[in-house]
């Protein structure tokens, strides 16, 4: 048997996008309490994903939600990466600004502690990509088209998308700067 090398670059950034939620399912978490949601997106959820991001450009004219919308047409897959806003329950922890939990939820914060946990997971996932060399780029016009997709628990307030590509040269390179 012949493999082509569309098909086996094909095939490795899905490799890599599974290894990719693995990290960020294993990266550390602030009391070790894990509300990470992951997911990967191909296909017509692709296509779905890239027309919100489309839509979201023309309703806010911010022009970055296009060009991300397009990366994302042209990305093998998008591994989506959010957490749960489940305070931890610390009192005088004040890291998000609020005295304690119950004023943060209250206001209609989000938790310090899962922000940044978010944030070590994405870091986690994106590192695996490198490590193999899959050109990527964390996007967060992206994980805005996840909510509107409305693939999270609604617990999930903040995400971040990171397509995948494997080209000879990388779709995240050339951006303009809208």
């Amino acid at each position: 048997m012949t493999i082509k090398s569309g098909d086996a670059e094909r095939r490795a950034a899905f490799a890599v996008a599974d290894l990719m939620v693995a990290a960020a399912r294993t990266a550390p978490k602030g009391c070790g309490v894990d509300e990470i949601e992951t997911f990967i997106i191909e296909g017509n959820d692709k296509d779905l994903l890239a027309g919100h991001m489309k839509d979201i450009a023309k309703e806010t004219g911010e022009d970055f939600y296009e060009r991300d919308g397009i990366n994302v047409d042209n990305s093998h897959c998008v591994v989506i990466i959010g957490v749960k806003n489940e305070p931890l329950g610390l009192t005088n922890c004040s890291l998000c600004g609020f005295p304690d939990c119950a004023a943060m939820e209250k206001a209609g914060a989000d938790c310090a502690f899962k922000v940044t946990d978010l944030g070590i997971a994405i870091g986690s996932a994106v590192s695996v990509a490198a490590d193999h060399r899959i050109d990527n780029r964390v996007l967060f016009s992206a994980g805005k088209g996840a909510m509107r997709m409305g693939l999270f628990s609604e617990k999930v307030r903040v995400c971040f998308g990171i397509p995948l590509g494997v080209n000879g040269k990388s779709l995240f390179y050339d951006r303009s700067e809208q």
